[in-house]
């Protein structure tokens, strides 16, 4: 495609999500008082951190749901958001490739699910390790806008770290990025795991890191196998695509 289709596909691809976000905004605001703010402020009771959930402002309920109900449309939404995504990687591919968009999907919405459920499920463990910290007979004043960045940070942060692998996966299907590349990188891949895991997790505590780190580099691994199968069957294929692999001197199945 020429620059300008790029850019027009682009904004085909973000208005499609942001309609999904809103679609799902709207849903978590009715369901905010009753389900979602509930659910949040569970785990932070879960051991008894002597805190409470305080609001800083006369509006500050209206401004938190409205900022949690943006949150819960990220997250309802992600089956939408999740295929423009691929939609625009893959506007290449073949028909039969395409059938692929259906796999991704699958595979990629259920991933980012269970970042967010798992970083949920740490969510007790992580206020219990900042419960710690507590002196006693101190109560710790905890405001609702800070408190729900907090949350809504490490969900979504984990729940992004579980679909980079998904990613990988669409890049390869697209002829983007081969497995070979990938596999020469791990090196770098691990780092980079322990660092996004190091930056987006919001606790300092080294649990949390690794609870991050370590799926992310097994889903590499996985990612990583799929993409050599995805290799071998297109040089099986077509055995005449993969030609800028050969050294100089090689010669070629010709």
């Amino acid at each position: 495609m020429p620059l300008m289709e790029h850019l027009d596909e682009l904004r085909k691809r973000l208005f499609r999500a942001a309609v999904g976000v809103v679609l799902g905004a709207i849903a978590g605001w009715f369901l905010w008082a009753d389900y979602v703010l509930p659910a949040l402020i569970a785990p932070m009771q879960a051991f008894g951190t002597a805190g409470a959930l305080n609001y800083d402002s006369v509006i500050g309920p209206i401004e938190i749901q409205l900022k949690g109900s943006l949150w819960v449309g990220v997250i309802a939404s992600s089956p939408i958001w999740v295929y423009q995504i691929w939609a625009f990687i893959t506007p290449g591919l073949t028909t039969k490739e395409k059938r692929y968009s259906i796999g991704f999907v699958t595979a990629g919405v259920p991933l980012f699910l269970a970042g967010v459920a798992l970083a949920y499920t740490v969510l007790p463990q992580t206020f219990k390790f900042v419960a710690e910290f507590s002196t006693e007979g101190a109560t710790n004043y905890i405001t609702a806008s800070s408190y729900l960045s907090f949350i809504m940070r490490l969900l979504l942060a984990f729940g992004i770290a579980f679909l980079v692998p998904v990613i990988f996966v669409a890049l390869n299907f697209a002829g983007l990025l081969k497995a070979r590349h990938l596999l020469a990188s791990w090196r770098i891949v691990v780092f980079l795991c322990f660092l996004f895991a190091a930056v987006f997790t919001p606790t300092p505590d080294a649990l949390t890191m690794i609870i991050m780190a370590l799926p992310m580099i097994v889903l590499f691994a996985i990612a990583t196998l799929i993409c050599f199968l995805n290799d071998k069957r297109r040089a099986r294929n077509n055995p005449t695509e993969d030609y800028s692999a050969l050294d100089d001197d090689a010669a070629s199945p010709l």
